[in-house]
């Protein structure tokens, strides 16, 4: 979800508590975003804010302007585009471009892992890093400005790459601060580890095989990666198996021993303890509590 927000003080926007990794990033102005019992933080001119796990916020031109909730704007002006929002007034202008990722709380787990607000001032970061988010910002602002046929998919891919340079520089201003996957991928090895995981879940791994395939010992790979991820190889593993057998039942009509395979369990029996463990309801629940029509 992306939307252009042209607005001139006075001017407040509530942004509702959703399962949304939301974003802003001022093209032009100054603002504040609020967040219930923190202190309001000032954003100027090509800062970048995100919200990692979709924290109900406002923005505004104050720190203590009433806001109107963002849903009511758009449906009080039909005649614009779905992905604008004008607010006259009689002070200075902002502009800021909004954007949200959707993600399903049950299966998104590594963005918890993330600080609830990460801020990039303008000045901030590598030139290189600057200049990679700048570019991928200046397409989005040009894309929002000119739809035309084609543009919601070219949207959809610059806000996911959007996504990928934020972390990235949030990531690199972190030094060895705490333990995430995220920092887990600045180091080649465990970064080559995650990988294997990702691509072939459902291999019978060891942690012997990760650490061969990736070129450590056995004892460095299990220090490393439970340093910086926060958990061993084969417990990150197990979560990430039964994170995409969740979304397979939630998905799919696919029978229980195939969602059991899929995910590299040849016993429906201990597929099904692993998975209560898990999520604290058998599989076949969370197919009827989650299943999508």
């Amino acid at each position: 979800m992306l939307a252009r927000v042209d607005v001139a003080a006075p001017w407040g926007i509530e942004f509702p508590k959703l399962p949304i990794a939301a974003f802003h990033t001022v093209v032009d102005g100054s603002c504040r975003l609020r967040r219930p019992g923190a202190q309001p933080i000032r954003l100027a001119t090509g800062d970048l804010v995100l919200l990692p796990v979709g924290a109900g916020h406002v923005m505004s031109g104050a720190p203590s302007r009433p806001a109107t909730a963002y849903d009511d704007l758009v449906a009080a002006h039909p005649g614009h585009r779905e992905s604008e929002v004008h607010i006259p007034g009689p002070g200075p202008r902002t502009q800021i471009i909004c954007g949200g990722y959707r993600f399903d709380g049950r299966v998104s787990r590594p963005l918890l892992t993330l600080p609830p607000v990460l801020v990039l001032p303008a000045a901030d970061g590598e030139a290189h890093e600057r200049s990679e988010l700048d570019d991928t910002l200046r397409m989005l602002r040009a894309v929002l400005a000119e739809p035309r046929p084609g543009s919601r998919t070219v949207v959809d891919r610059l806000t996911d790459v959007l996504f990928v340079h934020i972390v990235r520089r949030w990531t690199a201003e972190q030094g060895d601060r705490g333990a995430s996957w995220v920092l887990g991928l600045r180091d080649p090895q465990v970064a080559a580890a995650i990988s294997l995981l990702h691509e072939g879940p459902a291999q019978p791994w060891t942690v012997a095989e990760l650490a061969h395939r990736v070129g450590v010992s056995r004892a460095t790979l299990s220090r490393r990666f439970t340093e910086l991820v926060g958990e061993p190889p084969l417990a990150y593993l197990t979560r990430r198996r039964l994170e995409l057998a969740g979304r397979r039942l939630r998905d799919t009509a696919d029978a229980l021993p195939s969602v059991a395979r899929s995910v590299g369990y040849t016993s429906v029996s201990a597929f099904s303890r692993a998975f209560t463990r898990q999520w604290g309801t058998p599989p076949s629940r969370h197919r009827t509590d989650h299943h999508l029509p």
